[in-house]
């Protein structure tokens, strides 16, 4: 009779990889799904800033081993999620099936796990991104903003001194990372006054200086409150930031009808009620 072979010493087990969103408040945020993947994994790989939340991650499981101690002052930033995929991929290559927990949702503002993902599915790996509540969600609901009424825009703040990019201010606007806007090494937490202010006269273009802005940040513990702050854009650049802070831009203008495309749109309606009677 065959003996069956223990998985720890079974040389043919293929490793895996799930990367899963924690969510933004500790605990009422963890979908069942994301909680399994945790509980079944062999290892599983923590990029949490917050030392509560981890501690609350290892009562899950026996195994968690965090990733914030790669980040340095200096560092680029790169370097570190580069070695975060190097992490996980070596557990995965060795037949492990690995868990990475990310704050929010795994896949927004994260580099490490689409390229680890995208690595290990290359190598032949089932790998999977399980969503996660993320920091934009919350903002639509503490800030009382429906994305689909006038719109909204989303960028990375430095894209738009980086990039030549095209706002609407007739919608939202929401700019992440602000606290590091105009970073090129990616290898500082925080950028001055005179960045910001670099980044009011861009905005100065399409919103007068009067205009409001709001500075927000999601709530990760459940005795927290999000933090929200009031201030107008001429104020933005001597504001303290951090890189967790989102700035938000309610309309400046309103939508202005395009009166060519609506007598196109008439001509089609009159043209499906004719073709109804015939």
């Amino acid at each position: 009779m065959n003996t069956p072979i223990s998985p720890a010493l079974d040389v043919t087990r293929r490793g895996s990889l799930a990367c899963v969103g924690l969510g933004m408040t500790l605990g009422s945020h963890l979908t069942p799904l994301a909680r399994s993947h945790i509980e079944q994994a062999d290892v599983v790989f923590a990029a949490l800033s917050d030392g509560v939340v981890e501690l609350w991650l290892e009562r899950m499981h026996p195994d968690v081993r965090s990733l914030q101690p790669y980040y340095a002052e200096g560092k680029s930033r790169m370097k570190t999620y580069r070695q975060w995929v190097e992490l996980m991929m070596a557990e995965v290559r060795a037949g492990k099936r690995v868990c990475g927990v990310f704050y929010g949702h795994p896949g927004v503002f994260a580099w490490s796990p689409h390229k680890a993902i995208a690595m290990a599915r290359a190598e032949g790996f089932e790998a999977h991104m399980e969503p996660g509540i993320s920091a934009e969600d919350c903002l639509y609901a503490d800030l009382g903003i429906d994305p689909g009424r006038y719109g909204c825009q989303h960028f990375e703040a430095s894209q738009l001194l980086f990039y030549e990019r095209r706002i609407d201010p007739a919608g939202y606007l929401v700019l992440w990372q602000a606290g590091l806007v105009g970073d090129r090494s990616l290898a500082r937490f925080k950028t001055g006054s005179a960045y910001r202010q670099l980044l009011v006269e861009l905005l100065e273009q399409d919103y007068p200086l009067g205009h409001p802005v709001i500075i927000y940040r999601a709530a990760t513990l459940p005795i927290d409150r999000p933090r929200i702050r009031h201030m107008a854009l001429r104020d933005l650049a001597q504001a303290t930031l951090t890189p967790e802070e989102t700035i938000v831009l309610p309309p400046a203008c309103i939508l202005k009808p395009n009166l060519a495309m609506h007598e196109r749109l008439e001509a089609l309606d009159r043209q499906d009620k004719t073709d109804a009677l015939a």
